[in-house]
């Protein structure tokens, strides 16, 4: 019996185009002017230490806006760009720059679930907090108190096998009584071979296989 959910945020919950678009694109024009206003803060330092150690040299401001620059027109997912990044997105967040784009059938199927009893979770490339800011300050206003906990690529890659088990493993369930929701096929069978249920989420195609959604109306628990 399906007891949590767990689910992925871009392309599933909320649109990739908004993720890679608006959020990524945000980010890359506000690189330089965070860079220069934060530089002697600690948070800042240490991610410029952590560079020039990976680059093995030494990183001014023009090196490090040019390397996060590349990292995200590459969408290479690199720990420290996350890091940066979710320093970035909670500025403009909280200022309201920017607000965490929700499906409709998303929000309401989440809904609820939630007031059905069963427990939801978070599973994202995204840092557990840049997931915080995105649900924190959506399109539906705060919906945190929806989620249960959230886990990020700090518990392991996304397609696999092991990732799942570890997150079965935290909320204390056995991996049947979770349901996976992805719209990556990858990260569904390495769901399910960790023995988690799992659903395609396929909004912008066809659905060509047994276990696939076009969105979150179709689930029934």
């Amino acid at each position: 019996m399906i007891k949590a959910i767990l689910t992925d945020i871009e392309g599933t919950t909320s649109s990739i185009d908004y993720v890679k678009t608006t959020m990524f694109g945000y980010s890359k024009k506000k690189l330089r002017d965070y860079l220069q206003s934060h530089w002697d803060q600690e948070h800042v330092k240490t991610i410029i230490k952590n560079l020039s150690k990976k680059l093995e040299k030494d990183v001014d401001i023009d090196l490090a806006v040019k390397t996060f620059e590349e990292l995200i027109e590459k969408d290479i997912k690199d720990t420290l760009l996350k890091e940066l990044q979710g320093h970035i997105w909670e500025e403009g967040f909280k200022s309201g720059e920017l607000k965490g784009h929700i499906y409709e059938d998303a929000y309401l199927k989440l809904k609820e679930l939630k007031e059905k009893g069963y427990k939801i979770f978070v599973y994202s490339s995204g840092s557990i907090k840049a997931q915080k800011l995105f649900f924190g300050h959506s399109s539906y206003g705060d919906i945190t108190y929806l989620f249960d906990g959230f886990f990020d690529t700090t518990t392991g890659s996304k397609k696999d096998p092991d990732s799942y088990l570890k997150i079965a493993s935290t909320i204390g369930l056995d991996p049947k009584e979770i349901l996976f929701l992805s719209d990556i096929k990858e990260e569904i069978n390495a769901s399910k071979e960790a023995g988690m249920n799992a659903i395609l989420v396929s909004r912008d195609s066809p659905c060509e296989e047994k276990d696939c959604i076009r969105d979150f109306t179709e689930i029934n628990l």
